[in-house]
């Protein structure tokens, strides 16, 4: 059905009532939105794929729970003052072309992590240094596309757009650890790292194919007062700041993804393949939550439904670390999954619709490195605290600390546990925003 549906621009975004003709369909009458999903989805693919394959060389290298928290630190903390730098140059020039650059820095070093596995001179060092690289060129491809998107589709079916990318980049979150753990398993590591660099390159040559228009503020120089400018905004933002607060204090607390290895081959023991499908049991729970979203109506009351999803994903956690099942390993990692996409939907509707076009990429940038800390934290967190105790005691411990973090919001932050998803924002950029004051 999307192939006879007339193409339309930016320019024309048709009638109000598009969304209701069409349904989930209405952003693919945007020709550049179908290359959009596309890049989406490789990327999906390479990113998922590059985790579990980095996290699975560092423990088969080392042997220890302590570099895969080191893993995690390393490919975050060097990230932070890349994305900031990357989000003003979002901003100040074309997107596609800093998320160009970026997926070709990508590429390159996933070359060289191959061709070093493959050559048997791979090693610590030389893995967490290529790592950094491999950080900071995330860190500057992330706000550039979550802030493309806007500019292709108009913002009466943009929900529409972020459900139906979430679920085709959750398609390809879902591929890659498996992916990952079947080519690691028949042809070694090396060859998951150059299905990387396959991926990588045709995300990149779906990004040249976009079209989209450049952002406002397209001219202005990369400055600190450029930076500073979005943190003023994100600060301003409370439901939007409280919300990437929640998410990412759980999710440092209570991730178990650092310690699959761990899982998969000293506790459940079912290997390189039972790795991969125990990684990819979160993005198929986070892929199902995709879909149901797509298909129930809109959710209003967002913030009560970010706080028991948040408080799902505690209880999910501590079953996993319980368990000595691989079945219900499986079942309580797909629950994980699914509640921590709830929170993901929302917070990206959220800030992309909260934020003047301006200001887009910088606060996607803030955006990412919420999420990278609770991703890369989180790591680290659960590798240390597993060396110093255990596996077990380090998943199901930060799964409790997820259910405490929870209440401590819940009490203390009212305006979030009443928010309401409300009408569009103001296009001040230094004026609060009708969704931040749609808190009660």
């Amino acid at each position: 059905m999307a192939e006879c549906l007339p193409p339309r621009t930016m320019e024309d975004p048709g009638p109000p009532a598009e969304e209701h003709r069409f349904g989930r369909l209405a952003p693919f009458r945007f020709p550049s939105f179908g290359f959009y999903a596309a890049s989406r989805a490789a990327w999906g693919v390479g990113m998922t794929l590059l985790q579990a394959t980095l996290a699975w060389q560092v423990y088969a290298l080392s042997g220890s729970e302590l570099q895969l928290g080191v893993l995690g630190l390393v490919r975050f903390l060097p990230a932070i003052p890349a994305s900031l730098l990357a989000g003003a140059a979002a901003d100040a020039y074309d997107r596609r072309l800093v998320a160009l650059g970026a997926q070709v820095s990508s590429l390159a070093c996933a070359m060289a992590l191959a061709f070093a596995t493959v050559g048997g001179w791979v090693s610590l060092p030389l893995i967490y240094g290529l790592v950094v690289a491999l950080g900071a060129a995330s860190a500057f491809e992330s706000p550039a596309t979550s802030a493309l998107l806007p500019s292709i589709v108009p913002r009466g079916i943009f929900p529409s757009a972020v459900t139906v990318v979430t679920a085709i980049r959750q398609l390809g979150f879902v591929t890659g650890p498996a992916l990952a753990g079947f080519l690691i398993d028949a042809f070694g590591t090396g060859a998951s790292y150059l299905a990387y660099a396959g991926v990588t390159a045709t995300a990149a040559v779906c990004v040249l194919a976009i079209r989209a228009r450049p952002p406002e503020g397209r001219g202005r120089e990369v400055s600190l007062r450029a930076i500073a400018e979005g943190l003023r905004f994100v600060r301003r933002q409370q439901v939007v700041l409280g919300a990437m607060t929640l998410d990412m204090f759980a999710v440092i607390f209570g991730g178990a993804t650092a310690l699959l290895p761990v899982y998969a081959t000293d506790i459940l023991q079912v290997g390189a393949r039972g790795y991969g499908l125990l990684a990819a049991s979160f993005d198929v729970g986070a892929l199902a939550m995709s879909v149901l979203l797509v298909v129930l109506p809109p959710v209003r009351r967002a913030g009560r439904t970010l706080l028991f999803a948040v408080a799902a994903f505690g209880v999910a956690t501590i079953v996993f670390g319980l368990s000595r099942e691989f079945w219900l390993s499986l079942a309580a990692y797909f629950a994980v999954g699914a509640a921590d996409q709830v929170s993901v939907v929302m917070r990206q509707t959220a800030v992309q619709l909260a934020t003047p076009d301006e200001l887009r990429g910088r606060v996607s940038s803030v955006n990412m490195i919420f999420i990278g800390a609770s991703n890369q934290l989180g790591a680290a967190e659960s590798g240390f605290v597993a060396a110093l105790t255990n596996a077990t005691f380090a998943v199901v411990s930060g799964g409790a600390a997820c259910l405490g973090v929870v209440a401590v919001v819940a009490a203390r932050m009212p305006e979030l546990r009443g928010y309401v998803i409300g009408p569009a924002p103001s296009r001040e950029i230094g004026s609060p925003s009708p969704l931040a004051a749609s808190g009660k």
